[in-house]
Protein backbone atom coordinates (compact mmCIF):
# COMPACT_ATOMS: atom_id res chain seq x y z
CA UNK A 1 0.00 0.00 0.00
CA UNK A 2 2.61 2.29 0.94
CA UNK A 3 5.02 1.87 -2.17
CA UNK A 4 2.14 3.29 -4.53
CA UNK A 5 2.70 6.72 -6.28
CA UNK A 6 2.08 10.17 -4.73
CA UNK A 7 -1.45 11.07 -5.03
CA UNK A 8 -1.81 14.66 -4.67
CA UNK A 9 -4.25 16.93 -3.52
CA UNK A 10 -4.60 18.47 -7.16
CA UNK A 11 -5.98 15.09 -7.37
CA UNK A 12 -9.64 16.08 -5.58
CA UNK A 13 -12.24 19.00 -6.15
CA UNK A 14 -12.27 21.96 -4.24
CA UNK A 15 -14.22 20.58 -1.60
CA UNK A 16 -13.17 17.30 -1.08
CA UNK A 17 -9.75 18.39 -1.08
CA UNK A 18 -10.74 20.58 1.98
CA UNK A 19 -12.98 17.83 3.61
CA UNK A 20 -12.15 14.02 2.48
CA UNK A 21 -8.85 14.33 0.64
CA UNK A 22 -8.91 10.71 0.51
CA UNK A 23 -8.95 8.70 -2.22
CA UNK A 24 -11.26 5.18 -2.61
CA UNK A 25 -8.19 2.89 -2.93
CA UNK A 26 -6.78 3.82 0.34
CA UNK A 27 -10.15 3.30 1.96
CA UNK A 28 -9.14 -0.23 3.11
CA UNK A 29 -5.97 1.69 4.80
CA UNK A 30 -7.42 5.05 6.45
CA UNK A 31 -11.07 4.11 7.92
CA UNK A 32 -9.46 0.92 10.48
CA UNK A 33 -6.70 3.56 11.14
CA UNK A 34 -9.43 6.27 11.97
CA UNK A 35 -11.88 3.97 14.13
CA UNK A 36 -8.57 2.89 16.28
CA UNK A 37 -7.30 6.30 17.05
CA UNK A 38 -11.18 7.29 17.49
CA UNK A 39 -11.65 3.88 20.75
CA UNK A 40 -8.02 5.16 21.80
CA UNK A 41 -9.21 8.42 21.88
CA UNK A 42 -12.16 8.04 23.43
CA UNK A 43 -10.64 5.82 26.02
CA UNK A 44 -8.48 8.40 26.53
CA UNK A 45 -10.72 11.07 27.34
CA UNK A 46 -12.62 9.47 30.13
CA UNK A 47 -9.88 8.29 31.57
CA UNK A 48 -9.03 12.02 31.93
CA UNK A 49 -11.90 12.97 33.41
CA UNK A 50 -11.94 10.03 35.63
CA UNK A 51 -8.56 9.59 36.86
CA UNK A 52 -8.45 13.12 38.17
CA UNK A 53 -11.61 12.87 40.21
CA UNK A 54 -11.24 9.99 41.92
CA UNK A 55 -8.07 11.44 43.21
CA UNK A 56 -8.17 14.96 43.77
CA UNK A 57 -11.88 14.56 45.41
CA UNK A 58 -10.60 11.00 47.55
CA UNK A 59 -10.34 11.44 51.42
CA UNK A 60 -7.55 13.48 52.43
CA UNK A 61 -6.41 14.53 48.98
CA UNK A 62 -6.56 17.27 46.55
CA UNK A 63 -4.94 18.86 43.43
CA UNK A 64 -1.64 19.13 45.46
CA UNK A 65 -1.63 15.57 45.41
CA UNK A 66 -1.26 15.11 41.37
CA UNK A 67 2.64 16.86 41.14
CA UNK A 68 3.57 14.29 43.95
CA UNK A 69 1.79 11.28 42.20
CA UNK A 70 3.31 12.55 38.66
CA UNK A 71 6.86 12.25 39.69
CA UNK A 72 6.66 9.70 42.19
CA UNK A 73 4.24 7.24 40.91
CA UNK A 74 3.95 8.02 37.31
CA UNK A 75 7.52 8.58 36.14
CA UNK A 76 8.74 5.77 37.84
CA UNK A 77 6.10 3.85 35.80
CA UNK A 78 6.91 5.44 32.51
CA UNK A 79 10.34 4.25 33.26
CA UNK A 80 9.56 0.37 33.74
CA UNK A 81 7.38 0.55 30.91
CA UNK A 82 9.79 1.80 28.48
CA UNK A 83 12.06 -0.89 29.21
CA UNK A 84 9.22 -3.73 29.23
CA UNK A 85 8.06 -1.88 25.73
CA UNK A 86 11.74 -2.57 24.58
CA UNK A 87 11.89 -6.24 25.84
CA UNK A 88 8.53 -6.94 24.31
CA UNK A 89 9.98 -5.10 20.76
CA UNK A 90 13.32 -6.84 20.79
CA UNK A 91 11.40 -10.41 20.57
CA UNK A 92 8.19 -10.07 19.41
CA UNK A 93 6.40 -8.09 16.14
CA UNK A 94 4.84 -4.90 16.03
CA UNK A 95 1.99 -6.37 15.87
CA UNK A 96 1.69 -8.91 19.10
CA UNK A 97 3.51 -6.43 21.18
CA UNK A 98 0.06 -4.08 20.31
CA UNK A 99 -1.68 -7.17 21.74
CA UNK A 100 0.09 -7.80 24.66
CA UNK A 101 0.61 -4.07 25.83
CA UNK A 102 -3.14 -3.34 24.89
CA UNK A 103 -4.45 -6.83 27.47
CA UNK A 104 -2.41 -5.50 30.40
CA UNK A 105 -4.75 -2.55 30.50
CA UNK A 106 -7.88 -3.83 29.64
CA UNK A 107 -6.76 -6.58 32.73
CA UNK A 108 -6.07 -4.18 35.08
CA UNK A 109 -9.62 -1.88 34.92
CA UNK A 110 -11.15 -5.22 35.17
CA UNK A 111 -9.21 -6.09 38.34
CA UNK A 112 -9.94 -2.58 39.58
CA UNK A 113 -13.52 -2.39 38.97
CA UNK A 114 -14.37 -5.91 40.43
CA UNK A 115 -11.91 -6.16 43.37
CA UNK A 116 -9.39 -2.97 43.64
CA UNK A 117 -11.80 -0.05 44.15
CA UNK A 118 -15.00 -2.53 46.31
CA UNK A 119 -12.22 -3.21 48.52
CA UNK A 120 -10.49 0.01 48.98
CA UNK A 121 -11.89 0.33 53.01
CA UNK A 122 -9.60 -2.42 53.76
CA UNK A 123 -6.95 -2.25 51.07
CA UNK A 124 -5.96 1.54 51.93
CA UNK A 125 -3.78 2.17 55.16
CA UNK A 126 -5.75 4.58 56.63
CA UNK A 127 -4.42 4.48 59.84
CA UNK A 128 -0.98 4.97 59.36
CA UNK A 129 -1.33 7.76 56.75
CA UNK A 130 -2.97 9.22 59.65
CA UNK A 131 -0.27 9.57 61.62
CA UNK A 132 2.02 10.37 59.40
CA UNK A 133 0.08 13.54 58.89
CA UNK A 134 0.41 14.22 62.21
CA UNK A 135 4.25 14.10 62.02
CA UNK A 136 4.83 15.54 58.69
CA UNK A 137 4.14 19.63 57.47
CA UNK A 138 1.32 20.50 55.60
CA UNK A 139 3.32 20.71 52.63
CA UNK A 140 3.62 16.52 52.47
CA UNK A 141 0.08 15.95 52.25
CA UNK A 142 0.17 15.44 48.65
CA UNK A 143 2.93 12.54 49.10
CA UNK A 144 0.69 10.85 51.79
CA UNK A 145 -2.45 11.06 49.88
CA UNK A 146 -0.67 8.92 47.25
CA UNK A 147 0.32 6.52 49.76
CA UNK A 148 -3.25 6.48 51.74
CA UNK A 149 -5.58 5.58 48.92
CA UNK A 150 -3.04 3.62 46.53
CA UNK A 151 -5.59 2.09 44.95
CA UNK A 152 -6.40 5.69 43.36
CA UNK A 153 -2.67 6.12 42.46
CA UNK A 154 -2.58 3.36 40.59
CA UNK A 155 -5.85 3.86 38.72
CA UNK A 156 -4.35 7.79 37.63
CA UNK A 157 -1.02 6.24 36.80
CA UNK A 158 -2.80 3.59 34.30
CA UNK A 159 -4.73 6.40 32.85
CA UNK A 160 -1.73 8.60 32.28
CA UNK A 161 0.22 5.87 31.38
CA UNK A 162 -2.69 4.81 28.58
CA UNK A 163 -1.57 8.27 26.49
CA UNK A 164 2.32 7.00 26.16
CA UNK A 165 1.71 3.74 25.41
CA UNK A 166 -1.13 3.51 23.58
CA UNK A 167 -1.22 6.74 21.55
CA UNK A 168 2.14 8.09 21.38
CA UNK A 169 4.30 4.53 21.47
CA UNK A 170 1.79 2.00 19.83
CA UNK A 171 -0.67 3.66 17.41
CA UNK A 172 1.21 6.96 16.16
CA UNK A 173 4.43 4.78 16.13
CA UNK A 174 2.35 2.19 14.04
CA UNK A 175 1.26 4.96 11.78
CA UNK A 176 4.40 6.77 11.13
CA UNK A 177 5.38 3.22 9.95
CA UNK A 178 3.05 2.84 7.37
CA UNK A 179 2.31 5.95 6.21
CA UNK A 180 4.21 8.43 3.80
CA UNK A 181 4.85 11.67 3.89
CA UNK A 182 1.98 12.58 1.41
CA UNK A 183 -0.35 10.38 3.21
CA UNK A 184 0.36 11.86 6.34
CA UNK A 185 -0.50 15.52 5.71
CA UNK A 186 -3.98 13.66 4.05
CA UNK A 187 -4.43 11.48 6.57
CA UNK A 188 -3.01 12.88 10.33
CA UNK A 189 -5.47 15.67 9.84
CA UNK A 190 -8.60 13.10 9.80
CA UNK A 191 -7.02 11.03 12.42
CA UNK A 192 -6.84 13.79 14.54
CA UNK A 193 -10.76 15.17 13.93
CA UNK A 194 -11.29 11.60 14.50
CA UNK A 195 -9.86 12.07 17.74
CA UNK A 196 -11.61 15.22 18.70
CA UNK A 197 -15.00 13.87 17.73
CA UNK A 198 -14.32 11.04 20.48
CA UNK A 199 -13.38 13.48 22.71
CA UNK A 200 -17.11 15.14 22.34
CA UNK A 201 -18.48 11.26 23.36
CA UNK A 202 -16.07 10.71 26.18
CA UNK A 203 -17.70 14.05 27.53
CA UNK A 204 -21.19 13.10 27.10
CA UNK A 205 -20.27 9.58 28.75
CA UNK A 206 -18.53 11.15 31.37
CA UNK A 207 -21.76 13.76 32.21
CA UNK A 208 -23.82 10.67 31.89
CA UNK A 209 -22.03 8.48 34.34
CA UNK A 210 -21.66 11.22 37.06
CA UNK A 211 -25.07 11.81 37.11
CA UNK A 212 -27.09 11.16 40.19
CA UNK A 213 -28.58 7.84 39.60
CA UNK A 214 -28.17 5.25 41.35
CA UNK A 215 -29.25 1.58 40.24
CA UNK A 216 -30.55 -0.36 43.57
CA UNK A 217 -30.94 -3.96 42.05
CA UNK A 218 -27.25 -3.46 40.20
CA UNK A 219 -24.89 -5.35 43.03
CA UNK A 220 -22.75 -2.74 42.70
CA UNK A 221 -21.14 0.25 45.03
CA UNK A 222 -23.50 2.17 47.86
CA UNK A 223 -23.65 4.77 45.84
CA UNK A 224 -24.14 6.56 42.18
CA UNK A 225 -20.30 7.48 42.22
CA UNK A 226 -19.29 3.87 42.88
CA UNK A 227 -21.99 2.25 40.37
CA UNK A 228 -20.31 5.06 37.71
CA UNK A 229 -16.60 3.58 38.61
CA UNK A 230 -17.91 -0.04 36.79
CA UNK A 231 -19.80 1.77 34.10
CA UNK A 232 -16.44 2.88 32.66
CA UNK A 233 -14.25 0.56 33.46
CA UNK A 234 -16.68 -1.44 31.20
CA UNK A 235 -16.43 1.07 28.51
CA UNK A 236 -12.76 1.02 28.88
CA UNK A 237 -12.64 -3.04 28.51
CA UNK A 238 -14.98 -2.51 25.55
CA UNK A 239 -13.05 -0.28 23.59
CA UNK A 240 -10.18 -1.87 24.03
CA UNK A 241 -11.01 -5.27 22.75
CA UNK A 242 -12.61 -3.47 19.84
CA UNK A 243 -9.67 -1.35 19.37
CA UNK A 244 -7.38 -5.12 18.82
CA UNK A 245 -10.02 -6.41 16.74
CA UNK A 246 -9.78 -3.76 13.99
CA UNK A 247 -5.75 -3.85 14.41
CA UNK A 248 -6.19 -7.39 13.95
CA UNK A 249 -8.08 -6.95 10.71
CA UNK A 250 -5.47 -4.18 9.53
CA UNK A 251 -2.89 -6.90 10.15
CA UNK A 252 -4.40 -9.26 8.31
CA UNK A 253 -6.04 -7.99 5.26
CA UNK A 254 -3.99 -4.20 4.63
CA UNK A 255 -0.66 -4.67 5.87
CA UNK A 256 1.29 -6.08 2.74
CA UNK A 257 3.42 -9.50 3.98
CA UNK A 258 6.83 -7.54 3.38
CA UNK A 259 6.11 -5.59 6.20
CA UNK A 260 4.93 -8.19 8.68
CA UNK A 261 8.01 -10.12 7.65
CA UNK A 262 10.52 -7.61 7.53
CA UNK A 263 13.80 -8.91 8.70
CA UNK A 264 14.04 -8.43 12.58
CA UNK A 265 15.35 -5.09 13.43
CA UNK A 266 18.06 -4.39 15.62
CA UNK A 267 18.10 -4.69 19.49
CA UNK A 268 17.87 -1.82 21.18
CA UNK A 269 17.90 -0.87 25.49
CA UNK A 270 15.69 2.60 26.05
CA UNK A 271 17.50 3.40 29.37
CA UNK A 272 17.36 6.85 30.41
CA UNK A 273 21.02 6.66 29.43
CA UNK A 274 20.71 5.40 26.28
CA UNK A 275 17.94 7.95 25.52
CA UNK A 276 19.60 10.92 26.61
CA UNK A 277 22.95 9.82 24.64
CA UNK A 278 20.79 9.07 21.38
CA UNK A 279 19.10 12.68 21.48
CA UNK A 280 22.29 14.20 21.63
CA UNK A 281 23.70 13.18 18.63
CA UNK A 282 20.93 15.11 16.89
CA UNK A 283 19.92 18.87 17.14
CA UNK A 284 16.66 17.25 15.06
CA UNK A 285 15.61 14.90 17.67
CA UNK A 286 16.22 17.23 20.35
CA UNK A 287 14.02 20.41 19.11
CA UNK A 288 11.20 17.64 18.90
CA UNK A 289 12.39 16.76 22.68
CA UNK A 290 12.11 20.01 23.54
CA UNK A 291 8.80 20.51 21.97
CA UNK A 292 7.11 17.63 23.36
CA UNK A 293 8.96 18.79 26.95
CA UNK A 294 8.02 22.27 26.71
CA UNK A 295 3.91 21.75 26.53
CA UNK A 296 4.05 18.49 28.95
CA UNK A 297 5.67 21.12 30.94
CA UNK A 298 3.11 24.50 30.50
CA UNK A 299 0.31 22.46 30.34
CA UNK A 300 0.76 20.80 33.85
CA UNK A 301 1.68 24.04 35.00
CA UNK A 302 -1.70 25.54 34.44
CA UNK A 303 -3.61 22.34 35.18
CA UNK A 304 -2.61 22.09 38.89
CA UNK A 305 -3.85 25.52 39.57
CA UNK A 306 -7.23 25.25 37.54
CA UNK A 307 -7.83 21.88 39.03
CA UNK A 308 -7.23 23.06 42.58
CA UNK A 309 -10.00 25.98 42.17
CA UNK A 310 -12.46 23.30 40.43
CA UNK A 311 -11.98 20.82 43.80
CA UNK A 312 -12.72 24.50 45.74
CA UNK A 313 -15.56 25.18 43.50
CA UNK A 314 -17.08 21.45 43.28
CA UNK A 315 -15.58 19.16 46.39
CA UNK A 316 -18.01 15.79 45.67
CA UNK A 317 -16.93 13.19 43.00
CA UNK A 318 -20.10 13.11 41.20
CA UNK A 319 -20.30 17.38 40.20
CA UNK A 320 -16.42 17.46 39.71
CA UNK A 321 -16.63 14.68 37.30
CA UNK A 322 -19.58 16.33 35.68
CA UNK A 323 -18.06 19.24 35.52
CA UNK A 324 -14.72 17.81 33.96
CA UNK A 325 -16.92 15.90 31.21
CA UNK A 326 -18.61 19.42 30.26
CA UNK A 327 -15.18 20.69 29.84
CA UNK A 328 -13.90 17.86 27.81
CA UNK A 329 -17.31 17.85 25.84
CA UNK A 330 -16.74 21.51 24.68
CA UNK A 331 -12.83 20.52 24.31
CA UNK A 332 -14.36 17.98 21.47
CA UNK A 333 -16.69 20.05 20.04
CA UNK A 334 -13.56 23.04 19.40
CA UNK A 335 -11.24 20.58 18.36
CA UNK A 336 -13.75 18.75 15.59
CA UNK A 337 -14.77 22.11 14.50
CA UNK A 338 -11.16 23.08 14.24
CA UNK A 339 -9.79 19.74 12.50
CA UNK A 340 -12.96 19.52 10.43
CA UNK A 341 -12.80 23.00 8.58
CA UNK A 342 -9.07 24.14 9.35
CA UNK A 343 -6.28 21.42 10.12
CA UNK A 344 -5.98 19.50 7.16
CA UNK A 345 -6.24 21.99 4.88
CA UNK A 346 -4.00 24.58 6.77
CA UNK A 347 -1.13 21.58 7.22
CA UNK A 348 -1.54 21.27 3.29
CA UNK A 349 -0.91 24.95 1.98
CA UNK A 350 1.14 26.38 4.75
CA UNK A 351 4.74 26.00 6.18
CA UNK A 352 5.37 22.65 9.04
CA UNK A 353 6.44 25.74 11.23
CA UNK A 354 3.35 27.62 10.95
CA UNK A 355 1.47 25.29 11.45
CA UNK A 356 3.39 23.83 14.99
CA UNK A 357 3.76 27.72 16.30
CA UNK A 358 -0.74 27.52 16.00
CA UNK A 359 -0.61 25.30 19.61
CA UNK A 360 2.35 27.30 21.24
CA UNK A 361 0.91 30.67 20.73
CA UNK A 362 -2.53 29.60 21.47
CA UNK A 363 -1.36 28.02 24.87
CA UNK A 364 0.73 31.26 25.45
CA UNK A 365 -2.09 33.59 25.28
CA UNK A 366 -4.68 31.33 27.18
CA UNK A 367 -2.44 30.55 30.02
CA UNK A 368 -1.36 34.62 30.61
CA UNK A 369 -5.13 35.72 30.86
CA UNK A 370 -5.61 32.62 32.94
CA UNK A 371 -2.51 33.61 35.58
CA UNK A 372 -4.14 37.36 35.16
CA UNK A 373 -7.09 36.72 36.18
CA UNK A 374 -6.16 33.87 38.93
CA UNK A 375 -3.70 36.79 40.32
CA UNK A 376 -6.18 39.32 40.60
CA UNK A 377 -9.96 37.85 40.68
CA UNK A 378 -11.07 40.96 42.33
CA UNK A 379 -9.41 43.18 40.37
CA UNK A 380 -9.30 42.40 37.05
CA UNK A 381 -12.75 40.63 37.18
CA UNK A 382 -14.43 43.44 39.18
CA UNK A 383 -16.73 44.41 35.97
CA UNK A 384 -17.73 41.05 34.89
CA UNK A 385 -18.96 39.87 38.27
CA UNK A 386 -20.69 43.10 38.33
CA UNK A 387 -22.42 42.62 35.45
CA UNK A 388 -23.27 38.65 35.31
CA UNK A 389 -23.12 38.56 39.32
CA UNK A 390 -21.09 35.48 39.66
CA UNK A 391 -18.19 34.72 42.41
CA UNK A 392 -14.86 35.20 41.49
CA UNK A 393 -14.03 31.59 41.76
CA UNK A 394 -16.50 30.64 39.56
CA UNK A 395 -15.17 33.10 36.98
CA UNK A 396 -11.57 31.98 37.45
CA UNK A 397 -12.78 28.03 36.96
CA UNK A 398 -14.31 29.20 34.16
CA UNK A 399 -11.27 30.90 32.39
CA UNK A 400 -9.42 28.15 33.09
CA UNK A 401 -11.44 25.84 31.21
CA UNK A 402 -11.61 28.13 28.60
CA UNK A 403 -7.84 27.83 28.63
CA UNK A 404 -7.77 24.02 28.94
CA UNK A 405 -10.03 23.71 25.93
CA UNK A 406 -8.42 26.04 23.58
CA UNK A 407 -5.32 24.37 24.40
CA UNK A 408 -6.18 21.04 24.80
CA UNK A 409 -7.83 21.38 21.07
CA UNK A 410 -4.44 22.48 19.56
CA UNK A 411 -3.19 19.58 20.97
CA UNK A 412 -5.07 17.18 19.20
CA UNK A 413 -5.25 18.68 16.01
CA UNK A 414 -1.97 20.72 14.75
CA UNK A 415 0.48 19.81 17.80
CA UNK A 416 -0.02 15.88 17.48
CA UNK A 417 0.01 16.09 13.49
CA UNK A 418 2.84 18.18 13.38
CA UNK A 419 4.96 16.54 15.83
CA UNK A 420 4.24 13.03 14.17
CA UNK A 421 4.87 14.44 10.68
CA UNK A 422 8.22 15.35 12.29
CA UNK A 423 9.08 11.95 12.51
CA UNK A 424 8.86 11.12 8.60
CA UNK A 425 12.02 12.45 7.40
CA UNK A 426 13.94 9.55 9.96
CA UNK A 427 15.16 6.80 8.11
CA UNK A 428 13.07 3.59 9.86
CA UNK A 429 16.21 2.52 12.36
CA UNK A 430 16.17 6.13 13.35
CA UNK A 431 12.46 6.47 13.51
CA UNK A 432 12.36 3.41 15.55
CA UNK A 433 14.86 4.81 18.01
CA UNK A 434 14.17 8.59 18.04
CA UNK A 435 10.70 8.01 18.72
CA UNK A 436 11.81 5.96 21.63
CA UNK A 437 13.82 8.36 22.79
CA UNK A 438 11.54 11.17 22.61
CA UNK A 439 8.69 9.40 24.32
CA UNK A 440 11.22 8.76 26.92
CA UNK A 441 12.84 12.18 27.70
CA UNK A 442 10.26 14.76 26.24
CA UNK A 443 6.90 13.57 27.26
CA UNK A 444 8.25 11.81 30.19
CA UNK A 445 10.27 14.16 31.47
CA UNK A 446 7.98 17.12 30.89
CA UNK A 447 5.05 15.60 32.44
CA UNK A 448 7.63 14.61 35.73
CA UNK A 449 9.22 18.24 35.33
CA UNK A 450 6.52 20.05 35.58
CA UNK A 451 5.09 18.00 38.60
CA UNK A 452 8.56 18.77 40.16
CA UNK A 453 7.85 22.46 39.94
CA UNK A 454 4.92 22.64 41.97
CA UNK A 455 6.25 19.71 44.67
CA UNK A 456 8.84 22.02 45.31
CA UNK A 457 6.61 24.98 45.56
CA UNK A 458 4.03 23.07 47.13
CA UNK A 459 6.90 22.03 50.15
CA UNK A 460 8.40 25.39 50.71
CA UNK A 461 4.88 27.34 50.44
CA UNK A 462 2.39 24.92 51.46
CA UNK A 463 -0.40 25.12 48.80
CA UNK A 464 -0.84 25.27 45.09
CA UNK A 465 -2.51 29.38 45.87
CA UNK A 466 0.64 30.20 47.59
CA UNK A 467 2.67 29.60 44.59
CA UNK A 468 0.98 30.57 41.73
CA UNK A 469 3.53 33.73 40.88
CA UNK A 470 6.46 32.02 40.84
CA UNK A 471 4.52 28.89 38.62
CA UNK A 472 3.40 31.98 36.25
CA UNK A 473 6.95 33.19 35.69
CA UNK A 474 8.42 29.73 35.37
CA UNK A 475 5.69 29.13 32.60
CA UNK A 476 6.77 31.99 30.33
CA UNK A 477 10.32 30.94 30.18
CA UNK A 478 8.90 27.47 29.14
CA UNK A 479 6.80 29.32 26.41
CA UNK A 480 9.84 30.91 25.05
CA UNK A 481 12.03 27.63 25.39
CA UNK A 482 8.91 26.11 23.38
CA UNK A 483 8.59 28.95 20.40
CA UNK A 484 12.60 28.40 19.68
CA UNK A 485 12.45 24.92 19.33
CA UNK A 486 10.10 24.91 16.67
CA UNK A 487 11.59 27.10 14.59
CA UNK A 488 14.36 25.68 14.25
CA UNK A 489 12.94 22.19 14.00
CA UNK A 490 10.99 24.10 11.12
CA UNK A 491 14.10 25.21 9.18
CA UNK A 492 15.66 21.58 9.40
CA UNK A 493 12.61 19.77 8.33
CA UNK A 494 12.23 22.25 5.03
CA UNK A 495 15.26 21.10 4.19
CA UNK A 496 15.37 17.36 4.58
CA UNK A 497 11.45 17.38 3.08
CA UNK A 498 12.73 19.26 -0.24
CA UNK A 499 16.00 17.38 -0.70
CA UNK A 500 13.37 14.20 -0.41
CA UNK A 501 16.27 12.99 2.29
CA UNK A 502 16.21 10.59 4.91
CA UNK A 503 17.94 11.61 8.20
CA UNK A 504 19.86 8.79 9.90
CA UNK A 505 21.31 9.52 13.24
CA UNK A 506 24.72 8.07 13.58
CA UNK A 507 26.03 5.10 15.69
CA UNK A 508 28.51 6.47 17.79
CA UNK A 509 27.47 4.80 21.19
CA UNK A 510 27.86 1.07 22.15
CA UNK A 511 25.28 1.75 25.47
CA UNK A 512 22.47 1.99 22.41
CA UNK A 513 23.00 -1.78 21.23
CA UNK A 514 22.14 -4.56 23.40
CA UNK A 515 24.60 -7.16 23.96
CA UNK A 516 23.49 -10.97 23.96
Amino acid sequence: MRNCGPMKTSDFGKWRSFFWPIHRSELKKFLPMFFIFFLIAFNYNVLRSYKDTIVITAAHSGAETIPFIKLWAVLPSAILFTLLFTRLSNHFTREKVFYITLSIFIVFFFLFAFILYPSQELLHPNNLADKLQHLLPDGFKGFIAIFRNWTFTLFYVMSELWSTAIFSVLFWGFANEVTSVDEAKRFYGLLTFGGSVAGIFAGYAAIHFSRNLFIPWLPYGSNAWDQSILFVSCTIIIGGLLTMALFRWLNTKVIGPSEKHSPPREKIRMSMRANFSYLARSKYLICIALMVFAYNVAMNLVEVVWKDQIRALYPNPSDYNSYMGQVIFVMGIIASLAGLLTTTKVIQRFSWTTCALIPTAIVACTGIFFFQFTFFPNHSLAWLNGLVNISPLMLCVTFGSIQNCLSRASKYTFFDATKEIAFIPLSNESKLKGKAAIDGVGSRLGKSGGAAIHQGLILMLSSVAASIPYVAAIFLVVILIWGLSVISLGKQFDVLVAHKAKLNIPEKDPVLKEST
